[in-house]
């Protein structure tokens, strides 16, 4: 950061006094103490103090002190998965300002934008960032890519698409400055967080009536220390983006289902959230919402085709990325809070997982845009809980989920749209007595009782 800002230099602990101090100035309710307002910033503020033990756990080389870490995360994700679990029971939702106007916000959410992503620069880019730009440039090369390689992937084919366009700047930035591949991660950051701060941005405007509730979501999104904590981080930034920009185009289930497709082709936590949409949309927006799955799915199933030398390394590398071979359900080498557990006792915990996730689908039948964004954000927050590799430390991947819902307005008018049959689904109905003009309804029936009684009725009119 030294090198752009000149005398600047803020470590994590620092940031979190800072934030701490901004986030309460600016949200912070003063004259309502116990409102649900204050109630969720306490929440969200108490994410950091474990995400800096663990942190702190890692640079001395402590075990006990990152256990108690993830107790902490643990903790604290267990008091948000039941806040976003009865949030849809919480009818009463006063739209409560910030401390600070628009324009102060505005420059408030710049001025914290251009920081961040000037940490971003300085730092180094994540691992798993340059692998996905590495892998993507392979598809672009159509090159093999080896099965060890594959298999020890962080992130789906989708993130590997996704980066193409930084691929291809990498090429041309290699003859410009040496450096293309950290350049192209840096821009694919900053490319990421602009997309979740655009779709917060759209997501209040088009249906919470206003852009107050945007401003605030972004301003809180990037002062939050968590999300300085993995700025870089880009793999964990892409699905919940994708996630928020479908929540944004509901109204087209194709769009939707799109970007969903493409969210599950990242990571796979979203995947458990298509349960919960597909009751969203019911018969016709499901259909066209699994169609649009369905065509990104064989996108990406083109992009392991190209860099696969045959059919075995096909079908091996389709597998994989399932999470399968990573050990998502039986993981002895998990780094994380069942590192020091038995494993066997995460077994009992997808299931309670597994049970909220088809109670939350058939219950209750229909279902509003508040029922989606809140069950969506419990889903991915109840991950936290079974995920083995380092579980509860990814606060990206429901942030901005868990904003939207916190700062949204009642939606009880923010319905599944009304979709009209397609074309090529259309019956052609035959003519009946029931699908007649009333010209000829009148015609045919000249002698019936109500013929007799138009007729009584026009005759005085006629005299």
């Amino acid at each position: 950061m030294d090198e752009i800002l000149t005398g600047y230099d803020v470590n994590e602990p620092t940031w979190f006094y800072l934030s701490f101090l901004l986030i309460t100035a600016v949200f912070f309710k003063f004259g309502r103490i116990w409102s649900l307002r204050n109630i969720d910033l306490v929440l969200l503020l108490l994410i950091s103090p474990g995400l800096l033990i663990l942190h702190r756990g890692d640079d001395i080389g402590d075990g006990a002190l990152k256990d108690y870490g993830f107790v902490w995360m643990f903790s604290i994700t267990g008091l948000l998965l039941v806040r976003m679990f009865f949030d849809t029971a919480l009818t009463r939702r006063p739209q409560l300002g910030q401390n600070l106007n628009t324009a102060g916000m505005s420059f408030l959410c710049l001025a914290t934008f251009l920081f961040l992503m000037t940490k971003a620069m300085t730092e180094e880019p994540a691992p798993s960032t340059l692998q996905s730009i590495h892998r993507a440039q392979k598809i672009l090369e159509r090159q093999d890519t080896s099965l060890a390689d594959d298999q020890e992937r962080d992130a789906g084919p989708a993130a590997d698409l996704l980066n193409t366009g930084a691929a291809v700047a990498k090429d041309v930035l290699d003859e410009g400055t040496g450096d293309g591949e950290r350049v192209a991660a840096v821009i694919m950051a900053i490319a990421a967080h602009l997309a979740v701060v655009l779709g917060l941005l759209f997501l209040a405007r088009l249906h919470f009536g206003s852009l107050e509730p945007g401003l605030a979501m972004v301003c809180l999104y990037l002062l939050l220390p968590c999300t300085a904590y993995d700025v870089g981080n880009v793999v964990h930034v892409l699905p919940p983006a994708l996630i928020i920009w479908a929540l944004t185009a509901y109204r087209r289930p194709l769009i939707s289902g799109a970007l969903m497709g493409l969210a599950c082709g990242t990571l796979i936590f979203p995947i458990f959230l298509l349960p919960i949409w597909l009751a969203f949309y019911g018969r016709r927006g499901a259909l066209r919402f699994m169609a649009a799955l369905g065509l990104i799915a064989l996108l990406l199933l083109g992009t392991l085709a190209v860099t696969s030398v045959d059919m075995n390394s096909f079908m091996e590398k389709a597998w994989g990325q399932l999470g399968v071979s990573q050990g998502l359900l039986t993981n002895p080498v998990a780094d994380g809070f069942w590192e020091a557990r038995l494993s066997a006792y995460r077994i009992p915990v997808m299931v309670t997982f597994g049970v909220m996730v088809a109670s939350m689908t058939i219950w209750p039948r229909a279902k509003t845009l508040a029922h989606l964004m809140s069950y969506s954000a419990a889903i991915v927050v109840g991950t936290q809980f079974w995920y083995p590799n380092e579980g509860g430390i990814y606060v990206l991947w429901y942030l901005p989920l868990l904003l939207a819902v916190m700062f949204r307005p009642a939606l009880l008018k923010e319905t599944p749209p009304e979709l009209k049959p397609l074309p090529w689904f259309k019956k052609s109905r035959p003519t009946s007595r029931d699908n007649a003009t009333p010209t000829t309804a009148h015609s045919t029936a000249k002698g019936s009782t109500q013929a007799l009684a138009t007729g009584m009725i026009r005759r005085p009119f006629l005299r």
